[in-house]
C-alpha cells in the first residue's frame, strides 16, 4: 500500500518537478547561472506574470462604467501626480543606488512589494466600486517602469562570457514575454472564479518576485570601476585618441550613433504611450466590430504582444549587424503602417498597427542595445544603459500623455500617431546613416 502511494506521488510530482528543471535549465544555459543572469531571467518572467494578472483584472472593472470623459480627467489627473514626480527623479536614481548597499536589488524587490500590496488595494476597490482603483492602478504601472529602468542597469553586470548585450536582453525579453503568454489565461481562469482572484494571484507572484530580488549575486549592487554616461555626442567630450579633457569631469559622451538610435527608440516609446491611453479610451467609446470594448482592448493588446515578441526573436537573430540601418527600417516601417492605418482607419488596421509598433519597438530597442555595447566604452556602460531607459521611460508618459487629452477620433488619432514616428524618424535618419556609412568600427566580440 504504502509503495503504491509513493508511485503516486512521484507521478503527480514528476510534472512539476520535470517542468521546473527544464525551465531552470534553460535560463541557465550557456554560463548565464553562472553569472546570475539566469536568476534575472526568472525574475523578469515573475515581474511579466504579475503585470498581465493586474491587467487581466483590471479588463472588465470600473474603468468601463464611468463616462468616457470623467475617466480620463481622473487617469489625466493621476498620470500627472504619479508619474511627474518619477519623470524628474529618475536621472538621481541610478546614481544613488550606486551610493546605497543592495541598492538595485533592494529597489528591484521594493518595486514587486509595492505592487503586491496594490493589488490587494486594487482587489478591495474592485469588489467595492471604490475609486481608489485609478491611483493604484497608476501606481502599480509607475513601480513596473521603476523596475524596468532599475532592470537596465543590472542586464550588463551579469554577462556571462562571450554573451552580447542584445543576446542577454533578447534572453530575458523573451522570459518575460513567455511568462505573459502563459499567465493570461491562468488570469482569465481566475477572473471567471471571481473578478478580485487575478489581484490576489498577482500578489503571491510579486511576493514570490520580492524575495526572488534578494537571490541575484551581490554584483548587481556593486558601482566599482564604473563612471556615469552623459547622454550627449560632442566633440569635447569624445573618447578615443582624439579625446579632449571634459569640463566635467567624470562625465562621458555616449557618441553620435547611440545618440541618434536614442532618439528613433524614444519616438517609438512615445509613439506606444500614445497608443496605449488613445486606444483605451478610444475602443470604450467605439469597440472592434462585434466585439465589446474589453475584448476590443484585448485584441489590440495580443496584437502588441505578438509584435514585440516576433521583433524580439528577430532582433536576436539579427544581433549587431548594422544596428543603425535596423533602426531606420523598423522605424520607417512603422510609419508607413501609422500613415495608412490613419488614411484607410479600421479596426484591422488598428490591430496591424499595433503589431508593427510592437514589433518595431522590440528591434529598434535590441539594435539600441547593440550599439551601446559596440560604441561605449565599458567603464560607462552601465550609466548609459540606465540612462538612456530612463529617457525611453519619459517619453513614453510624453506620448501617453498626448493621448489622453486627443478627442476620440480615430483617422486624427493616428494621424497624431504618424506625426510623432515621422519627427523621431526625420531627426534621426540623416545622423543614422552616416554612423553607419562612416561608423564606429566595432570592437570585436562574441554574440
Amino acid at each position: 500500500m504504502r509503495g503504491a502511494v509513493r508511485s503516486v506521488g512521484r507521478a503527480l510530482h514528476l510534472p512539476v518537478t520535470g517542468t521546473a528543471r527544464g525551465i531552470r535549465k534553460a535560463t541557465h544555459a550557456h554560463g548565464a547561472g553562472e553569472s546570475g543572469l539566469g536568476k534575472l531571467i526568472e525574475l523578469h518572467a515573475v515581474n511579466g506574470a504579475g503585470d498581465v494578472m493586474i491587467t487581466v483584472a483590471l479588463a472588465s472593472t470600473v474603468f468601463f462604467s464611468v463616462p468616457t470623459d470623467e475617466a480620463r480627467g481622473r487617469v489625466a489627473l493621476y498620470l500627472a501626480i504619479t508619474m511627474a514626480p518619477f519623470t524628474v527623479l529618475a536621472p538621481v536614481i541610478g546614481p544613488l543606488l550606486d551610493r546605497l548597499p543592495h541598492g538595485r536589488r533592494a529597489a528591484m524587490a521594493g518595486s514587486m512589494l509595492a505592487r503586491a500590496l496594490l493589488a490587494l488595494v486594487i482587489s478591495g476597490a474592485v469588489a467595492g466600486g471604490s475609486l481608489e482603483l485609478y491611483p493604484a492602478a497608476l501606481g502599480v504601472l509607475v513601480a513596473s517602469k521603476a523596475y524596468g529602468v532599475v532592470r537596465s542597469a543590472v542586464v550588463p553586470r551579469l554577462l556571462p562570457p562571450r554573451f552580447s548585450l542584445v543576446k542577454a536582453n533578447s534572453r530575458v525579453t523573451l522570459a518575460g514575454l513567455l511568462a505573459t503568454g502563459v499567465a493570461a489565461p491562468v488570469g482569465a481562469g481566475l477572473h471567471a472564479v471571481g473578478d478580485p482572484w487575478p489581484l490576489y494571484g498577482a500578489f503571491v507572484i510579486f511576493v514570490a518576485g520580492t524575495f526572488l530580488s534578494f537571490t541575484l549575486p551581490p554584483k548587481v549592487d556593486s558601482a566599482k570601476g564604473e563612471d556615469v554616461a552623459l547622454l550627449a555626442a560632442d566633440e569635447e567630450h569624445l573618447h578615443g585618441p582624439h579625446r579632449k579633457e571634459a569640463r566635467r569631469p567624470g562625465l562621458r559622451t555616449v557618441g553620435p550613433a547611440v545618440t541618434h538610435a536614442l532618439g528613433a527608440n524614444a519616438a517609438l516609446r512615445c509613439l506606444s504611450g500614445f497608443l496605449i491611453f488613445f486606444l483605451a479610451f478610444l475602443l470604450r467609446e467605439h469597440p472592434l466590430t462585434g466585439e465589446s470594448a474589453a475584448v476590443s482592448l484585448g485584441i489590440v493588446g495580443v496584437a502588441a504582444g505578438a509584435g514585440n515578441a516576433l521583433g524580439t526573436a528577430v532582433g536576436s537573430w539579427l544581433r549587431s549587424r548594422a544596428p543603425e540601418i535596423i533602426i531606420v527600417a523598423a522605424v520607417a516601417l512603422v510609419l508607413g503602417t501609422a500613415i495608412v492605418a490613419a488614411l484607410f482607419f479600421g479596426a484591422f488596421l488598428v490591430a496591424v498597427l499595433a503589431a508593427v509598433a510592437g514589433f518595431g519597438q522590440a528591434l529598434a530597442k535590441l539594435s539600441l542595445d547593440a550599439l551601446i555595447q559596440r560604441d561605449v566604452p565599458e567603464l560607462v556602460r552601465t550609466s548609459a544603459f540606465a540612462r538612456s531607459e530612463t529617457l525611453l521611460q519619459v517619453a513614453w508618459v510624453f506620448g501617453g500623455a498626448v493621448g489622453i487629452v486627443m478627442p476620440l477620433n480615430g483617422t486624427l488619432g493616428l494621424v497624431v500617431a504618424a506625426a510623432i514616428v515621422a519627427v523621431g524618424w526625420l531627426t534621426t535618419l540623416r545622423g543614422l546613416l552616416a554612423s553607419a556609412r562612416h561608423g564606429t568600427h566595432p570592437r570585436p566580440r562574441v554574440a
